[in-house]
């Protein structure tokens, strides 16, 4: 299975989010009294670290959608365009031809 950037980084920041969620609970309800201080601060620091890591996943996503966004915009307007192009030249074609034949008659 191919996974393309935007599912990779999708994954990315939801396990790093599962991951936080998991650690915050675990370490509300399973704290132990005769842990450590830098046991501690080393498993709280893990927790926020991934919860900054799922924001900054969250933060490039949303900058890549919105240019994704920005291109499909400017692809659509330069379709339009194309084909306003298109129907002009259609039209000015048809007038041409009526002119001409409206001049003979």
């Amino acid at each position: 299975m191919t996974w393309n950037a935007k599912t990779r980084r999708r994954w990315f920041g939801a396990l790093c989010l599962i991951v936080a969620v998991a650690m915050l609970i675990a370490g509300d309800t399973k704290a132990q009294p005769g842990a450590s201080a830098l046991g501690f601060i080393g498993y709280w620091l893990g927790c926020f670290l991934c919860a900054v890591l799922a924001m900054a996943a969250a933060i490039i996503d949303v900058g890549a959608v919105s240019r994704e966004a920005h291109d499909e915009q400017k692809a659509l307007f330069e379709k339009t365009l194309n084909e306003i192009q298109v129907e002009k030249r259609k039209r000015s074609g048809r007038d041409r031809t009526k002119n001409s034949g409206d001049l003979r008659d």
